[in-house]
């Protein structure tokens, strides 16, 4: 349960900085946020100790269950504690624990424990917060316990069961999407309370009917991914291992990342595979450089606010970076997906991401808010973006784009001034 100190090669962080990076660099950042979920949950065992929190104890006792469960299954803890859930609740809790403010249940680290346990099939027994009556564990599901028990008394037998009080568990699990060839396996949660803000998530659990035609999207946007942009398969693949489904738009569909949420991509009903892939592009950045600001500082504090090509509201520096990036990667996408279809669509969707991209690597090198490291970053940004400019695009798609952008500047500009 001991975190360590994480550098990242040269080489990885100039891959990163092009845009890309591949699984080999992914799996440096998945590593750190390995580090940053144990640190939190130390913290939140400290805190609470420190400031003599009812739950303390009970958040010790958790603590070293799951280090004695770790020295026997390492794999099943890495992949509780990894949970993207796990990571907002850690953070929500020590926040709380710092501010003195409430928050998160430091005894709810049990419930990591007990998840643990299962997937190892190691014996144990926790008591866990319950909330009206149920229990949530991490990557698995939700159980069901007597309502009156404030504290559920869970036990894990040998064989990995779980039983409740004495009797066998009901448990309402996580359900899963995997894409035909077996080649991903994403949890899609629609459970778990840290899984997103809750007023972004749907009401309920997705209906089976919406999650087969998720099932069915996802099995050929992976395939559209697999076979035309396998840098973005292999990335996501080691990265990304929940889907949060949330309410959409009226048209079209929103995604999200989060960087107190790693390897969760949050998302409304997606129109078409397609766009889904795109989406897979878009949001793979997103948690690429949320993780890198995990390790390196690349901007200084600015309280400025800046135009960006793809938002209806001013950004702030660091805003604009992630945007940047994340476009880098839209525009990436649409650069190979054009040579594979007929319309002029992602010829317009190039064209219009790879000139707003490479504008806003000029504000932010004009900024004068990069540290050093920020601005080597954003300079290998717009190296990429300059040699995808000289890129011939068909006249009337590059008309398209252009058409398309000034009327969202003109747009911006009646709304922000």
């Amino acid at each position: 349960m001991t975190p360590g100190p994480h550098r990242l090669p040269a080489e990885v962080l100039s891959g990163l900085a092009a845009g890309g990076g591949g699984e080999p660099a992914v799996r440096h950042l998945v590593a750190a946020q390995d580090s940053k979920h144990r640190l939190l949950i130390l913290g939140v065992v400290e805190w609470a100790r420190s400031e003599g929190h009812p739950a303390a104890g009970l958040a010790e006792r958790a603590f070293d269950l799951l280090a004695g469960i770790e020295k026997q299954a390492p794999e099943a803890v890495r992949r509780v504690i990894r949970h993207p859930a796990v990571g907002a609740w850690a953070k929500q809790t020590l926040h709380g624990l710092e501010k003195g403010s409430g928050g998160g249940d430091p005894a709810l680290l049990g419930a990591v424990s007990v998840a643990a346990a299962v997937r190892a099939g190691i014996a144990c027994r926790a008591e866990v917060p319950s909330a009206e009556g149920r229990v949530m564990l991490p990557t698995l599901g939700r159980v069901t316990v007597p309502v009156d028990d404030s504290l559920a008394d869970l036990r894990v037998r040998e064989d990995g069961k779980l039983e409740v009080a004495g009797s066998s568990a009901v448990l309402a699990p996580i359900h899963r999407l995997t894409s035909d060839d077996r080649t991903i396996d994403f949890l899609l949660d629609d459970l778990d309370p840290y899984r997103w803000d809750p007023g972004k998530v749907i009401d309920g659990r997705l209906p089976e009917a919406e999650r087969d035609r998720w099932r069915q999207c996802l099995g050929e946007a992976w395939r559209i991914l697999t076979e035309h942009h396998w840098t973005i398969a292999m990335e996501c693949r080691s990265a990304i291992t929940v889907l949060t489904p949330i309410k959409g738009p009226a048209h079209g569909m929103d995604s999200a990342s989060s960087r107190d949420r790693f390897g969760a991509i949050a998302l409304s009903s997606p129109p078409d595979a397609r766009w889904l892939a795109s989406t897979f592009a878009h949001e793979i950045q997103h948690a690429k450089l949320g993780a890198l600001l995990d390790v390196l500082d690349l901007t200084l504090p600015d309280g400025r606010r800046y135009y960006a090509p793809w938002r209806p509201d001013p950004r702030p520096l660091s805003g604009l970076l992630q945007g940047a990036y994340a476009y880098l990667g839209v525009a990436g996408f649409w650069r190979r997906q054009r040579a594979f279809e007929p319309d002029l669509r992602p010829h317009i969707e190039f064209a219009r991401w790879r000139a707003a991209a490479h504008a806003v690597t000029g504000t932010l090198l004009g900024s004068g808010r990069l540290t050093a490291d920020g601005h080597r970053f954003v300079s290998a940004m717009r190296e990429t973006m300059t040699s995808w400019l000289a890129e011939p695009v068909p006249p009337e798609a590059l008309a398209a784009a252009r058409s398309e952008a000034a009327a969202h500047r003109e747009q911006w500009e009646l709304r922000n001034g």
